[in-house]
């Protein structure tokens, strides 16, 4: 069984291992899709957690501190310290050798120049075949290595020798394919505590939902702190997610609304298992929400100009929230819910991705919410998978939306369109987030919730 990677303490109070990669993950980690801080240089790297997965291959943890975040440095803390503050805590899993083969492009960190790297390629082993298979070993067994926990199922057996393959799709984190059986999700970004797209599916399994795939095996960490890092559920190889289907209906000019009525009885279905599995009591309170959606607007207009003008009529949405109908109990949600995180296979659709937002905090994305924000971010979906064929069709995105809505209330015994003010309210609160996300990351895509924008702020439909 591999060992834990021995940790030697440098002059400098940090440890060799860092001291050798540093430069290179400074340069590395601000390209990589899910890393948090883009527009903000790595200033101060900490390790946190390292241990040796087989050889040739460390399993690491290691804190990112960026400009702006005000984190002091105060030196490298030893495995099982507490994080320091500011930042955000990465897993990595770093491959090592002489000479990196030319299909491993792409996953190339750098060569080390110093310390016990020295003269050695290091590079992203979850672009490596032969290290994807090995961890893939490694999760067919319960057992712990070092600070490293694996569980499984013990119901559903892993074959071995499962060819791996990456998914290169836009994500926030790493996505393996093993032989069309399963698929590994490694969280990149990690938090303190039990990740959602472990817990959710788990419970949601316990339930005898069958919406959402349940998971076969995952590992998790105890040191520094407790927290998810990977999980491995079955593959739907026939499945096409929503996104794609949608535009491929504008394509053809065909009519979706069979489609969306049939994913709006998938939500309400996984929404009455969530509410099975997670009991809570009480609703939202309208008032504490509106609060929180207004500040969430001011801070979007202050970094948005385009946002400005319609401020007034968007703080008029969060204001109707107060005392109006509160709308059902407050549960556990998915967190953000869209045609990208639902699957179809066979005549079924299939609710993944459980994770939430992975920006918001972890204690966040597991509290409860009113069921009407999925519905909302489902309803937004529609209108971006309109507007990506010329010319617009709006109607399109109108009977996609009363179409969901109508098999929502169908199953769930009560309707989102008759709960106006809320509905308004989410989905005005949804597309002020997709503003700011439009202007940081994809300014092409801006005029697409803008559009949202002016006709809540403007007609409050």
């Amino acid at each position: 069984m591999p060992k834990t990677a021995p940790l030697q303490p440098s002059s400098t109070g940090g440890f060799l291992h860092l001291d050798s990669l540093a430069g290179l993950l400074r340069e590395w980690l601000p390209r990589q899709r899910w890393f948090a801080g883009k527009d903000r240089p790595v200033t101060d790297l900490r390790l946190l957690s390292m241990t040796e997965l087989f050889p040739g291959c460390l399993h690491v943890l290691i804190h990112a501190a960026h400009a702006g975040s005000h984190a002091p440095h105060t030196g490298v803390p030893a495995p099982g310290g507490t994080p320091p503050a500011g930042g955000d805590c990465y897993q990595l899993l770093l491959g090592f050798q002489e000479h990196l083969s030319p299909r491993l492009g792409r996953a190339l960190i750098g060569r080390a120049e110093s310390g016990p790297m020295a003269g050695l390629t290091v590079y992203d082993a979850l672009q490596d075949p032969r290290s994807a298979h090995l961890l893939l070993e490694r999760m067919r067994h319960s057992g712990t290595l070092g600070p490293l926990l694996f569980d499984s199922d013990p119901t559903v057996p892993i074959p071995s020798g499962l060819a791996p393959r990456l998914l290169d799709a836009e994500q926030s984190n790493t996505s393996l394919v093993y032989g069309d059986s399963f698929i590994l999700k490694v969280f990149r970004r990690i938090q303190p505590g039990i990740n959602p797209d472990l817990e959710v599916p788990v419970a949601l399994a316990q339930q005898g939902c069958r919406r959402v795939p349940a998971p076969v095996a995952w590992f998790r960490t105890m040191r520094p702190q407790e927290a998810t890092l990977g999980v491995l559920q079955p593959f739907l190889p026939d499945a096409a997610d929503g996104w794609t289907l949608a535009l491929q209906a504008l394509a053809r000019g065909e009519d979706f609304t069979a489609e969306a009525h049939a994913l709006g009885e998938a939500t309400a279905d996984v929404h009455l298992a969530l509410a099975a599995a997670f009991p809570a009591s009480g609703h939202a309170e309208n008032a504490r929400m509106a609060d929180a959606m207004t500040e969430r607007l001011d801070a979007a207009a202050h970094q948005v100009k385009a946002l400005r003008p319609y401020v007034p009529g968007l703080r008029a949405a969060f204001g109707a929230l107060v005392g109006c109908d509160p709308g059902p109990p407050a549960q556990r949600i998915h967190g953000d819910l869209h045609l990208g995180q639902v699957l179809h296979a066979g005549r079924e659709w299939f609710v993944i991705d459980f994770e939430g937002e992975p920006s918001r905090p972890l204690a966040e994305r597991r509290s409860t919410h009113s069921p009407v924000r999925d519905i909302a971010g489902m309803l937004r979906s529609f209108d971006y998978a309109a507007r990506q064929r010329r010319p617009w069709r709006p109607e399109w995105a109108r009977r996609c939306r009363e179409a969901y809505c109508a098999g929502y209330a169908g199953r769930a015994g009560w309707d989102p369109r008759k709960k106006h003010a809320l509905l308004r309210a989410y989905e005005t609160d949804r597309a002020v987030y997709e503003v700011l996300y439009e202007a940081r990351h994809r300014p092409a895509w801006l005029p697409v919730p803008m559009a949202a924008i002016e006709r809540l702020a403007v007609r409050g439909d």
